[in-house]
């Protein structure tokens, strides 16, 4: 497989450091508020590379942190009257929802920054001993130009950062480039004790002492969206690497924004559609495919028909699934596996795997239509769409249409039978019985759809 490294600007082959098991670090969100539509991009984006590396074969150990100490989160707590533990776990409990629903695997391991403040204040204290950060009245900076390799991943010159930079108010900096590794506590604001008093740690410190902890120096894939790349990751990354000179992460692998109206959607400016509101209005597997569809690192905009259009897409990859058993006991056919390999081992290009799926679906339709086996077709649409993170929830109920059924004088009959009665009312001009079987299903939450290959039925 072979990924792009923002590191090196190219893409590269994925060497893992141990053979046949990957180590992953992506960025969580920061549980301030609930999440817009563009968090869901980047948790499916890097749920998929995680799903395709363990179905060629790899154990992968992917952790996700949990930002629940942050200005945001304290502004939030003031501007509503909570304390900052209640917004935070108010937020935090909507994106795992948000991220269930849309299918993504439960990480490997989820720290919180609260959790991990002594591990914290060791790496500090690290960077304090090497000269690379100091002490300023209970605050503690990283001293920027004392790591001669900072801006290597954002490709920014440390000279030319410094001229838009000026140190606020309050602030006790000795460079304005400089960041915060530990804020002096101030009234109202959470805080734990450490070497320098009471307080609490800056946002970037808490990413390079978890990842540090779970996955040790120079794991392999660290991830999260292309707003990061400058501060957060170029400042992990100083921090991570001036004591030791260690390589913090071997790849750097970054998502494209999420657009609304041409800009990127961002909590701070109110420009965003809510990830849960979305997932009320589309069926949640449609919003996972309307993200895949557009390559990871490309930017992505946000319509409503686009999504309009991938929920529609999904209905046709389950109306084929729908014409063969549950269970399917033939072999994979080979030629779409492979060239679904191919696709995701150039940089997870899914669109391109995407494309397989579908030319599998009209494939296999063919063959059901003219009697021929198409059923290796299935077994390999199976593991396409599991890769994918797209197949049906097993545990998905069986719909109940006893009643629909019931009211048409035929109490035996579930869906497919009544499907096929309204094709026969149809073929009999009987409009009326064909509307009210129609209806009768959309109102248990069953879609039909009329295709030129005879009627097709789905979950709406």
């Amino acid at each position: 497989m072979q990924v792009y490294n923002t590191m090196e600007r190219a893409v590269v082959p994925l060497e893992p450091s141990d053979e046949g098991r990957v180590t992953m670090y992506v960025c969580g969100p920061t549980v301030q508020s609930e999440p817009h539509l563009g968090h869901g991009r980047s948790a499916v984006s890097f749920d998929v590379l995680r799903r395709y590396l363990e179905w060629i074969g790899h154990e992968v150990i992917f952790v996700r942190n949990v930002t629940d100490v942050d200005d945001k989160i304290i502004t939030m707590a003031a501007e509503t009257g909570m304390t900052t533990d209640e917004v935070a776990e108010r937020a935090f409990n909507a994106f795992d929802e948000a991220y269930r629903r849309l299918g993504n695997l439960a990480p490997t391991i989820e720290p919180r920054a609260t959790e991990h403040i002594p591990e914290m204040i060791a790496l500090i204290e690290e960077l304090l001993t090497s000269g690379h950060a100091y002490e300023a009245e209970g605050d503690v900076y990283f001293a920027v130009r004392s790591f001669d390799r900072y801006g290597r991943l954002s490709r920014h010159d440390v000279d030319d950062l410094r001229a838009g930079q000026r140190v606020e108010p309050g602030e006790r900096k000795r460079d304005p480039l400089d960041f915060a590794l530990w804020k002096a506590s101030k009234p109202g604001e959470p805080q734990w004790d450490s070497p320098w008093g009471p307080g609490r740690p800056g946002w970037h410190i808490e990413c390079s002492a978890m990842a540090t902890k779970y996955l040790g120096p120079g794991f392999d894939i660290h991830a999260g969206g292309t707003d990061l790349i400058f501060p957060h990751h170029e400042n992990e990354i100083a921090q991570s690497e001036a004591p030791t000179g260690t390589p913090f992460s071997r790849y750097w692998m970054h998502n494209g924004m999420l657009n609304l109206r041409g800009e990127k959607m961002a909590k701070s400016t109110g420009h965003v559609v809510t990830l849960l509101d979305s997932l009320d209005r589309w069926e949640p597997l449609a919003v996972r495919l309307f993200y895949l569809r557009t390559h990871y690192r490309k930017p992505l905009d946000f319509t409503p028909d686009a999504l309009d259009d991938a929920e529609a897409s999904l209905g046709r990859m389950r109306s084929f699934r729908r014409r063969a058993p549950a269970a399917i006991e033939a072999e994979p056919a080979a030629a779409p596996l492979e060239a679904f390999k191919a696709a995701m081992d150039d940089d997870l290009d899914v669109a391109g795997a995407l494309a397989v799926v579908f030319d599998t679906v009209r494939t296999g339709n063919a063959a059901f239509d003219s009697g021929e086996d198409a059923e290796p077709l299935v077994a390999a649409f199976d593991e396409m769409i599991d890769v994918l993170g797209l197949a049906e929830a097993d545990e998905a109920p069986e719909v109940d249409v006893s009643g629909v059924a019931a009211s048409l004088g035929v109490p035996e009959a579930g869906v497919d039978e009544l499907v096929d009665l309204r094709e026969q009312a149809r073929s009999e001009r009987d409009w009326e019985r064909a509307d009210a079987i129609r209806d009768g299903l959309a109102s248990v939450g069953i879609v039909i759809e009329d295709t030129p290959d005879g009627a097709r039925w789905h979950r709406g």
